[in-house]
């Protein structure tokens, strides 16, 4: 028997004629600014205010869309969104935090660049926030003593955002792809060359800057094994907790749901998610976590910003859908710009609903659905390379900033607990996603786009 929570009662709106200001776009704007400088400028305020300010930039655009706009679909939407956003990554956060993975190595450019690559085809399975969690510790460890700001920084190119293009396990737009109707096994089919370019390329780089960083590892061997993971029961809770992405309601009818206008939204897979993260971290081994150094201070983080960037980006992504959709949106629309609007985009704003917004106009202006099964296939097949530029840069350049991607702040938060000293939102803009990053999207883009 289906049971159904149903909003139905609630006067929703998603009325996409009545044009979005300009001016709402500001507090995304404002956030965004203040995560780039108030660390650097006004670090202890910001530490003490930084949730009270994103919660509270997020809910003046909340207000502006319940009792302003009227509008409650696209806000709830949202919110719901946000709360499969942040069960996924808590769920992952601390079930990583349970397995202790210990390397009998001492980090050299070799050994770390082979572990980056490992970690890439692992973001295919476990998605890039599980394997960002599951390796980010032990990449430390081996590193103790020479590790700088670059081995995270590569980590987050190569770990939590490039190497989860080949499967819709890998990365959130994937994820959607496949729910709307893409093959899975399709990215892997149509990704898989500038895929093993990109990380190629990317731990060429990253081998070449280790290499010659001289500072010997404090790591000392301490066992035979050349690597020795404790909490191998949290792997099991970690498969349970992937397993559950599949269960959408929109094609098991049977499950428990929340239906919105006619779209169902499942919340049995974030129920699973958090129990099970809450059963892993009660019965964790208090010597594993206390080895990992794990608190709840990263994915608390993440929480409180992550809360006002989704509500915050809901303006700027209502005026890139309406730029999408329009005629001038239409004439506008290539492979080149798709994979450049994408990109840009999803640096900064969330890239799941950055790249079905563009897959959703490439479509349109093929003459294609993305809301029919059958429309979506033939899209993959007829305009595959479309689709194929929207789906390598929404997964890329998640990597260009801090918030382009979830495991990005997660990662940074976890080496800044460590001790190292990352640099500031600019600064790794600047000194390694403009000088590493940006040429290497350019010759993808002018090999394979």
């Amino acid at each position: 028997m289906n049971t159904f929570f149903i909003l139905s009662a609630m006067p929703l709106s998603n009325d996409v004629t009545m044009s979005t200001p300009v001016g709402w776009i500001i507090p995304f704007c404002l956030l965004l600014l203040l995560i780039a400088t108030a660390p650097l400028f006004f670090s202890l305020l910001w530490h003490r205010s930084y949730k009270g300010i994103s919660i509270g930039l997020g809910c003046l655009v909340l207000f502006y869309y319940f009792f302003i706009r009227k509008e409650f679909f696209t806000p709830v939407e949202t919110l719901l969104e946000y709360f499969s956003f942040i069960s996924l990554l808590t769920a992952l956060f601390i079930i990583s935090g349970g397995i202790f993975i210990d390397i009998n190595k001492s980090g050299t450019a070799v050994i770390n660049t082979c572990l980056l690559l490992f970690g890439a085809v692992l973001a295919n399975i476990f998605g890039t926030t599980g394997a960002s969690m599951l390796l980010i510790r032990p990449f430390i460890r081996i590193n103790l003593g020479r590790i700088k700001a670059y081995h995270i920084i590569f980590f987050i190119f190569i770990l939590s955002n490039v190497g989860g293009a080949l499967t819709p396990i890998g990365d959130p737009p994937l994820f959607l792809g496949f729910l709307k109707g893409v093959p899975f096994f399709w990215v892997l089919q149509h990704c898989w060359s500038p895929w093993l370019f990109t990380c190629i390329v990317l731990a060429g780089i990253f081998f070449v800057l280790d290499k010659n960083n001289s500072t010997p590892s404090e790591h000392l061997p301490k066992h035979k094994k050349m690597i020795t993971i404790t909490g191998k029961q949290n792997i099991v809770w970690l498969l349970l907790i992937l397993g559950s992405v599949f269960l959408d309601p929109a094609k098991i009818s049977w499950l428990p749901a929340i239906i919105i206008e006619g779209k169902k939204y499942s919340y049995i897979r974030e129920l699973i998610m958090l129990s099970v993260a809450w059963v892993g971290y009660k019965t964790a081994n208090k010597t594993t976590l206390r080895h990992n150094e794990f608190s709840f201070e990263p994915i608390r983080e993440v929480a409180y910003l992550f809360f006002g960037i989704f509500c915050t980006m809901i303006p700027a992504l209502a005026k890139v859908s309406e730029f999408a959709s329009s005629p001038e949106g239409h004439s506008f629309i290539s492979t080149n710009s798709l994979y450049w609007m994408t990109g840009a985009l999803s640096s900064i704003l969330d890239n799941a609903p950055t790249y079905l917004n563009f897959l959703t106009a490439a479509m349109s202006k093929a003459g294609f659905d993305i809301n029919i099964h059958g429309d979506v296939i033939n899209f993959c097949t007829i305009n595959s390379h479309d689709l194929m530029a929207i789906s390598i840069a929404a997964v890329f350049f998640g990597a260009m900033t801090y918030i382009g991607n979830g495991p990005n702040f997660m990662v940074k938060s976890i080496a800044e607990q460590t001790g190292i000293r990352m640099p500031s939102f600019f600064g790794y803009i600047l000194k390694y996603s403009l000088v590493y990053l940006l040429p290497v999207y350019v010759v993808v883009w002018w090999l394979f786009v």
